[in-house]
């Protein structure tokens, strides 16, 4: 796979652990198992776009006080939706 970054080729898709702030900003978390890249020639470890849009959507449309400072981003993804979507994503 090419790489975002560098763009050569040698990316690969992994799990990581990325630390992502609330939409309140009022703390950040910590989200363990979170679908990732990382390149072997340049060493970044990126998500992609619709990783990160599908992070940023739930953090908006759960209850984030029920969130402790850790979760997996399975258990991130299972939240119970409190909106059906996110309507401030006019794309």
């Amino acid at each position: 796979m090419q790489c975002e970054w560098c763009e050569e080729f040698g990316a690969v898709n992994i799990s990581c652990t990325v630390f992502w702030e609330l939409p309140d900003g009022t703390r950040a978390i910590e989200i363990t198992n979170t679908p990732s890249i990382k390149c072997k020639n340049c060493g970044m470890e990126y998500q992609l776009e619709s990783t990160i849009n599908e992070l940023e959507d739930q953090l908006i449309l759960i209850n984030t006080k029920k969130i402790g400072k850790s979760i997996t981003y399975q258990q991130l993804m299972d939240q119970p939706k409190l909106l059906k979507r996110n309507y401030f994503r006019f794309d």
